[in-house]
């Protein structure tokens, strides 16, 4: 059951499907662009949708909003350098501007970054600043189905012929550890397989980030799949943390906040390159675009990320959630995530090729008939490959990411049954065409028109 008790409710919107289809038609069938007010349940994102503690309310009462030195900033350098080991602590707004800062003050240009998986943020943030994301994550994460228990860790192998100059031509400027891979399905790394990873790179002199936005799920994965038996989900990623140079982490998701992250750096020269940035950019070395109330109650919130008995049920409302999408016939990546779960829309779609985006297609489905709001992670995320013009995605899949403290196993089970029964049609669903897309991160706010049937065929 759920470890907590609710002291506030909120009245979900429930509308019909003429208003949804013309909410969507208005958006140009981008979910990120239909109003909230519009979505009945929404599975679109976890980063920053978690519901606050009592605790984290009560902190917000005692921010310190000093421009310079405020003490809500010092209460909050202590825990993240308690938890990370970092000697240089740098708040920023969100986790998009901690990749902007460090990549522009690493000086990318012409350099690689290598990682077991970019978000999408993280690698348009490497390009923004001249570099190249590559990504190589085990050859045991290419099986869908396979019970292999960390299919987050990258190939050890082809970071090593990197490293070594064996392969690709550019110098790698760092590796990138993200924890959990959310681009490949919410997947573990393994904390032998970190330690592993930090001592190639030590061995070469290349720094070794986390991107440690789920660094409490990724931990409380490693205490259930035997990683670290006899430790506690804090322990673990304490020694996460202390593998790695550094971390840019959004505070957006495993901290119950609804805005902020931070940089952590060993490193004194870089630090205070990033510093220079955070400064000019994002605010004063001490709040870095919060406000004081935020940080006090992300301070809270980093407490309560790794309290044991929260994650065994976030995990658990997880695997529930993809049984009952399995008992509806639908193909669920396995092993679960604790963030969300994964669907393979490509298989659900067979008749829509990759360049109609299955997944947009299955997605839209799902919001017209029952107010779902979901996030497609296949080609219109991954975009195309520059030399031939094809889509780039290894999957066409479908999240539904579970905010945290939300959303009860009743409405999950209201979803299970709505994507069992948009499924049962799938064949009668065609797919989607770019009317106007950005240069970068087109999924965000890319506009789209549905093909009709007759269309689709001849493509």
């Amino acid at each position: 059951m759920e470890p907590y008790r609710i002291k506030a409710v909120e009245a979900l919107p429930f509308t019909d499907r003429e208003h949804r289809e013309r909410s969507l038609r208005e958006a140009g069938y981008n979910l990120f662009r239909v109003s909230a007010e519009d979505v009945t349940i929404d599975l679109l994102t976890d980063s920053g949708t978690g519901s606050m503690s009592a605790g984290q309310w009560a902190a917000l009462t005692e921010g310190d909003e000093a421009y310079a030195g405020a003490k809500s900033y010092r209460a909050f350098e202590d825990r993240v350098r308690d938890l990370t080991g970092h000697r240089h602590i740098l708040p920023v707004h969100q986790g998009r501007a901690g990749e902007r800062v460090l990549f522009q003050a690493m000086e990318l240009r012409g350099k690689v970054s290598f990682s077991n998986g970019h978000y999408d943020t993280t690698a348009a943030n490497v390009v923004l600043a001249g570099g190249r994301p590559v990504d190589t994550r085990t050859t045991k994460a290419r099986d869908f189905h396979s019970p292999y228990p960390f299919k987050g860790n990258l190939d050890l192998d082809a970071l090593r012929a990197r490293l070594l100059g064996r392969s690709g031509g550019e110098e790698v400027a760092l590796v990138l550890l993200t924890l959990t891979d959310n681009g490949g399905g919410g997947h573990p790394v393994a904390l032998s397989h970190a330690r592993e990873v930090a001592d190639l790179c030590r061995s070469r002199g290349v720094p070794l980030f986390l991107d440690a936005a789920r660094y409490a799920e990724n931990a409380y994965l490693n205490l259930l799949r035997g990683e670290a038996p006899q430790s506690s989900p804090e322990e673990i990623a304490r020694e996460f943390f202390r593998t790695a140079d550094g971390a840019l982490c959004s505070l957006r998701k495993d901290t119950f906040g609804n805005m902020g992250g931070f940089l952590s750096i060993d490193d004194d020269a870089l630090a205070e390159r990033c510093q220079e940035l955070v400064v000019a950019t994002e605010g004063f070395a001490t709040y870095g675009g919060m406000a004081g109330r935020d940080l006090a109650s992300l301070t809270r919130g980093i407490i309560e990320a790794t309290e044991p008995r929260y994650l065994a049920h976030r995990y658990s409302a997880a695997e529930a959630f993809a049984r009952a999408l399995a008992d509806e016939g639908l193909p669920v990546m396995r092993p679960t995530a604790c963030h969300a779960v994964y669907i393979d829309a490509g298989a659900v779609m067979r008749h829509i090729p990759a360049r109609e985006f299955p997944a947009v297609a299955f997605a839209n489905e799902l919001f017209l008939a029952a107010g779902v709001r979901s996030a497609e992670m296949g080609s219109l995320e991954a975009g195309t490959y520059a030399s031939s013009g094809e889509p780039a995605a290894q999957r066409e899949l479908l999240r539904l990411a579970l905010p945290r403290r939300v959303y009860t196993q009743s409405h999950l089970a209201y979803v299970a049954e709505a994507v069992g029964r948009v499924s049962s049609h799938a064949e009668r669903l065609t797919g989607y065409e770019v009317l106007h897309q950005p240069r970068h991160l087109r999924h965000f706010t890319a506009t789209l028109c549905p093909l009709d049937a007759s269309e689709s065929k001849r493509r």
